[in-house]
């Protein structure tokens, strides 16, 4: 079986456990495990990629590889089922540009979405999805 993709996210950030339900709903195959950007095991596993949490909300390991950005939530993307793969085709767009609009969204994201004041707890349900 082939290793999953695993989604690294800011785990108090509204915006980005959104984007974690989303993908969770919409992943039929279990496709994804999660992971908490403030976990001490996420950070650990960061460390062997030589990258640094600072200001992320979302990061993408995919066959011992790190996408970040714009790349990675596009990326997650191609792997969703239904039409959601059709949003990769932004991945022929200036990776300037895609990161650009990135960036500006992650920057103000506590601002427009809100934050929460603790990680989030996966359900028993859901516990095996996440990296503890």
């Amino acid at each position: 079986m082939a290793e999953k993709s695993v989604v690294l996210f800011d785990g108090v950030c509204n915006l980005c456990n959104g984007f974690v339900n989303f993908l969770i709903a919409h992943d039929p195959h279990n496709t994804f495990r999660f992971g908490s950007l403030q976990s001490p095991r996420v950070k650990d596993l960061l460390k062997q990629f030589h990258y640094s949490t600072n200001d992320v909300s979302v990061l993408l390991i995919q066959n011992n590889q790190l996408y970040s950005q714009s790349t990675a939530v596009l990326k997650i993307f191609r792997q969703m089922p239904g039409g959601w793969p059709l949003l990769y085709g932004f991945i022929g767009v200036p990776k300037s540009l895609r990161d650009f609009l990135y960036d500006l969204i992650a920057r103000n994201r506590y601002t427009i979405f809100g934050r929460k004041d603790t990680c989030r707890i996966p359900t028993p349900e859901l516990k095996s999805r996440f990296v503890e």
